[in-house]
């Protein structure tokens, strides 16, 4: 089945459609590092369409580029090429890759865990090593410290540019790496998930329960659930929190939970951000839980 599909995406594109790359990194964009993977796609051909996802993933920080690329990714047409960088392994024995996902996109990346979310959300068809010795700028092979220039911007310019095949850049990659994620479910009558990500501008926390679990428990808006949140089995927080439809319906600087874009259960302070208030972070080992209060 994913063989056929595969192919099929493989045929549907050609890449004739896929024209257009777009990149995410830890990099910030104080210095020219961003510039130097544009100008490397640039180089490999002119008429290709470069854009940029975010440069302010925090540093080192996989768990949360495996998000933000799974985030964005979906909304961007089928045979887009994704080349993300974040990569505190670099010069390692870690191995560079790129998958072809269920949604019909490329990802260029090293494999060290920034698949997760795709994998578990999107789906994986196939991931192919990079052959690096046949895949990098010339005149790149004395650098070990930048591939997201000399690797992962070239060959995804060159994907994008239909100058090499998928199935060109190397062998099959047949385990790539993956951060231990907790599902979002439901157990007996409490919902337990992961705190995916924080909403980094207000501090909101955004967790992978489905909002669809509150109709099929049958809790409706305007409920007390108790949330509990621990880390690494310790816990940090534990108290009531009223399920609202919106900010306003708890008053200034008061918790509330919430349905997010993505029809997930959030967790806020009207005005004010949960994360920074309990010192709470996202990643692995972090569970979030809610149930009803008796």
């Amino acid at each position: 089945m994913k063989a056929r599909l595969k192919n099929e995406l493989l045929q549907a594109h050609a890449w004739q459609e896929r024209k257009t790359v777009v990149f995410m990194s830890d990099f910030g964009s104080s210095d020219g590092a961003v510039s130097a993977m544009h100008g490397v796609a640039n180089a490999v051909s002119n008429h290709l369409r470069l854009s940029d996802l975010t440069h302010e993933i925090p540093q080192f920080n996989i768990w949360e580029a495996s998000y933000r690329l799974m985030q964005a990714m979906t909304y961007w047409a089928a045979g887009t090429v994704f080349v993300c960088v974040v990569d505190p392994g670099v010069g390692s024995d870690r191995k560079s890759v790129v998958a072809l996902t269920a949604s019909g996109h490329l990802v260029v990346t090293p494999d060290n865990g920034t698949l997760t979310h795709i994998a578990e959300h999107v789906g994986i068809l196939e991931v192919r090593e990079i052959s690096e010795g046949a895949n990098r700028l010339a005149g790149s092979q004395r650098s070990y410290t930048f591939h997201g220039r000399d690797v992962y911007a070239y060959t995804g310019a060159r994907l994008a540019a239909s100058l090499v095949d998928f199935e060109q850049v190397g062998p099959p990659h047949s385990k790539p790496v993956k951060l231990k994620l907790e599902k979002g479910r439901l157990e007996g009558d409490t919902l337990v998930g992961a705190i995916d990500i924080l909403d980094t501008r207000y501090g909101s926390l955004w967790t992978n329960i489905s909002d669809e679990f509150l109709e099929e428990m049958g809790i409706p808006f305007g409920s007390m659930l108790r949330v509990t949140i621990s880390k690494d089995e310790r816990i940090v927080y534990g108290y009531p929190v009223k399920l609202c439809r919106g900010f306003t319906d708890v008053g200034k600087g008061e918790p509330l939970i919430y349905v997010n874009s993505l029809l997930n259960l959030g967790l806020a302070l009207n005005q004010g951000s949960f994360a920074s208030e309990y010192g709470i972070g996202t990643g692995e080992g972090w569970k979030i839980t809610f149930s009803v209060v008796s």
